[in-house]
């Protein structure tokens, strides 16, 4: 462990709601937060003069505008600044490997949507290996937080130690309940012939679901005898499943393998979390 959490800000409002966010969670976990800005020259310096690698005084005004916010909310979380003289997206790469927890604003465009210092978030998340939380501007009010939960997608197809580690911790630190969430489409023994649905044969699967979701969880419930579990078993695809699932909750937590593919991919559940969500969605990658 690290002991840090890293904020990337670039001056939005989405990115001082990510600040504040990754404030709150900094002080949950008791880490240091080090707020990061990338800059670049807006032109090219003249062929044979000199460069200088002072910034420009803009960055700095985001940094204090980002300690404000923070202070305001958090105030007395150890903080860290840099100012990085790169193109943002391999700043934030390159700072991943120093942090335990990247935290991102989010615009929240639909299908385009794109996140904090002008790069495309999802271009950003299969290339770390750590948690990545992504905060609207309207998702940062940790006040609010004390009576909701923490919802997680558990998806059963492979093994996801890591994302229930992470969404078990999460729920801990903030003492809430934990709402694991399982989508799952009926299988074709639960359809007739005529493409209706036979009650008897959608109950077994699922009760199959269910029993499956439970025993994904348990040693986990026995680790963390503190948090209260609520298992969610919706019988439609995973991604409206989870959506649904997630009312109320503070934070959703899904998962990405991460296998280290050349052409790396997020997937449509991730895709549906951080487009359609009310809350912070943290993507958590796994084996």
């Amino acid at each position: 462990m690290k002991n840090v959490v890293t904020v990337g800000v670039d001056g939005t409002s989405q990115a001082l709601a990510a600040a504040r966010w990754a404030a709150h969670e900094a002080r949950l976990r008791q880490s240091r937060l080090r707020i990061l800005t990338a800059w670049q020259p807006l032109t090219g310096r003249p062929r044979g003069a000199p460069w200088t690698p002072e910034p420009p005084p803009w960055p700095d005004r985001i940094i204090e505008e980002a300690r404000s916010a923070i202070e305001s909310t958090e105030p007395g979380v150890p903080v860290d600044v840099a100012l990085v003289r790169e193109q943002p997206l391999e700043a934030l790469v390159e700072a991943a490997a120093q942090a335990d927890l990247l935290v991102l604003g989010s615009r929240g465009l639909g299908p385009a949507a794109r996140f904090a210092l002008g790069e495309t978030g999802l271009d950003l998340v299969p290339r770390i290996a750590i948690p990545v939380v992504l905060v609207r501007s309207r998702q940062d009010s940790p006040a609010a937080e004390s009576s909701s939960s923490v919802a997680v997608g558990v998806s059963l197809h492979a093994p996801c130690e890591g994302l229930l580690a992470f969404a078990f911790e999460t729920a801990a630190r903030r003492a809430v309940p934990l709402c694991a969430v399982h989508g799952r489409n009926l299988p074709p023994f639960a359809y007739d012939r005529g493409g209706v649905v036979e009650r008897a044969a959608a109950e077994q699967a699922e009760l199959l679901a269910r029993e499956e979701l439970s025993e994904a969880l348990r040693p986990w419930r026995e680790k963390f005898r503190d948090v209260r579990v609520e298992e969610q078993v919706v019988m439609e695809s995973p991604a409206p499943a989870l959506l649904h699932g997630v009312a109320g909750a503070q934070l959703l937590i899904v998962g990405r393998r991460h296998l280290g593919r050349a052409v790396p991919r997020i997937g449509h559940v991730v895709h549906a979390a951080v487009h359609h969500a009310p809350c912070p969605v943290a993507i958590v990658p796994h084996e």
